[in-house]
């Protein structure tokens, strides 16, 4: 990455959204970064010894929060746009094409993860790696986040697949953690633990102070009585997905305080969700829940298409328990609470709530400007509106991270495109070539070639 940047940037004469509720929303305003942070955000700013970037019909804001995703599976993008079943999904992802995963298609599938992610504007990512064969496989996926400059939680978690033997695991997280997770935010990369209801791998994460990941579909997994014990659940606890779980469960994550993330494209993708609507759940719960994408075998890095279904689908689910004579419904979401959990919750989830997620002086400058003036988004009479309904990766212009521009004026920066794109091809190809697994340019599903596996 190309270090010649001016210590100090000023985004000027934008609309600037902060989420910040102690910080104002400025109709026309600026946001002043020196170094690696913020140190003002007003009106008419001084900074005459400052690079200027020019927010005029623009809206700046926090950089948007992907609190879980498969990074490693960007090789397989939307592979299976419409697989329903989770077990075939499964048999593909990891039992033929993951088991096959050499250090460097872990790279590349990772680093094709962060770069697009930059490009829409996400600046940090949670990434969620169960496919973590070896300690090579770990650093050539973290290598991979460096390389893009992007901010990233890597959780590693053991492969899912039958032949893969993590003897590494978890007692290579103290190298990681050493390696990894000082106390410098400064530090982009930091690793956890992906360890779904292990609670020996717990402990030892506990031990090292990493967070722990688990994936949790309410009628596919239970929480036993060991769970209800004192400091097995805590806020350094994530659990993902949520869909379909008792009251008890949800009343023991409320209690404990733990971080729960959705993902509303692929928890629809698989039907894991219902019309009790596992972010609702959360909220009433007096929990905050954060946005992930999840995977790429169906979607892609873009944060926008999750926020118009979380959005969509409140509604829809609201609306139906509404309709069909519920009491106490809950009230329709709003574009407000939609962002907040793209940002806030997600920076909370990550375990980073102090560094990142709003426009705060003395936070990281990790901001986005996104254009008001395309034609499928002008007039830009609402802003927080505009963010979540209208805007899309074309019209991010800006993307920083700690001060550092990875993409500006809607170019992304230090980034040999098509390079990666012919890296990530023979990656693909290897896996296909040594799985024998062939899918079709029109096949939409796993199932065919599942029953040839």
């Amino acid at each position: 990455m190309s270090t010649q940047q001016t210590p100090r940037k000023l985004f000027r004469g934008g609309t600037v959204v902060t989420m910040d509720a102690n910080v104002p929303n400025l109709e026309t305003g600026d946001v002043l970064v020196e170094d690696s942070r913020i140190i003002a955000v007003g009106s008419g700013l001084n900074a005459d010894d400052a690079e200027i970037i020019d927010a005029r019909n623009a809206i700046v804001l926090p950089g948007l929060v992907d609190a879980h995703h498969h990074a490693w599976l960007a090789v397989m993008r939307r592979m299976m746009p419409d697989v329903d079943d989770l077990f075939a999904y499964i048999a593909v992802v990891a039992e033929r094409l993951g088991s096959a995963y050499r250090p460097q298609d872990m790279y590349q599938s990772t680093k094709l993860t962060a770069v697009a992610s930059l490009d829409a504007g996400i600046t940090t990512i949670v990434d969620a790696c169960h496919n973590s064969r070896s300690p090579e496989h770990t650093d050539a996926a973290l290598d991979a986040l460096d390389a893009a400059g992007i901010r990233a939680l890597h959780m590693v978690g053991k492969p899912m697949d039958k032949r893969a033997s993590p003897v590494h695991l978890p007692h290579d997280l103290e190298r990681l953690a050493v390696a990894r997770n000082g106390s410098d935010d400064d530090d982009l990369v930091h690793v956890g633990l992906f360890g779904q209801l292990d609670l020996e791998a717990w402990a030892a994460a506990r031990r090292l102070g990493v967070r722990i990941l688990t994936e949790f579909i309410g009628d596919l997994a239970k929480l036993g009585p060991e769970f209800a014990a004192k400091g097995v659940l805590g806020t350094d606890n994530i659990f993902n997905h949520c869909t379909r779980m008792p009251q008890e469960a949800w009343k023991l994550l409320a209690d404990a305080g733990v971080n729960v993330t959705v993902n509303p494209r692929s928890d629809a993708l698989f039907g894991f969700d219902d019309e009790s609507f596992a972010y609702q759940q959360a909220i009433d719960y007096g929990l905050t829940p954060a946005l992930g994408i999840d995977i790429d075998t169906a979607f892609g890095s873009d944060m926008f298409g999750e926020m118009h279904t979380l959005f969509s689908q409140q509604r829809s689910a609201m609306r139906y328990r509404r309709f069909r004579g519920e009491a106490e419904v809950a009230a329709p979401i709003t574009v407000e609470a939609v962002l907040q959990a793209a940002t806030v919750n997600g920076a909370r989830a990550a375990g980073l709530e102090r560094s990142i997620g709003t426009l705060t002086p003395g936070k990281q400058a990790d901001i986005i400007m996104v254009r008001a003036d395309g034609i499928g988004v002008f007039p830009a009479t609402n802003a927080i509106g505009t963010i979540v309904q209208a805007v899309g990766r074309s019209d991010v212009d800006t993307v920083m991270v700690a001060g550092e521009f990875r993409k500006r004026g809607g170019k992304l920066i230090d980034v040999d495109t098509a390079k990666l794109l012919a890296d990530v091809a023979a990656s693909r190809d290897f896996l296909f070539g040594t799985t024998g697994y062939l899918p079709g340019r029109f096949e939409s599903s796993a199932a065919a070639q599942n029953s040839a596996a």
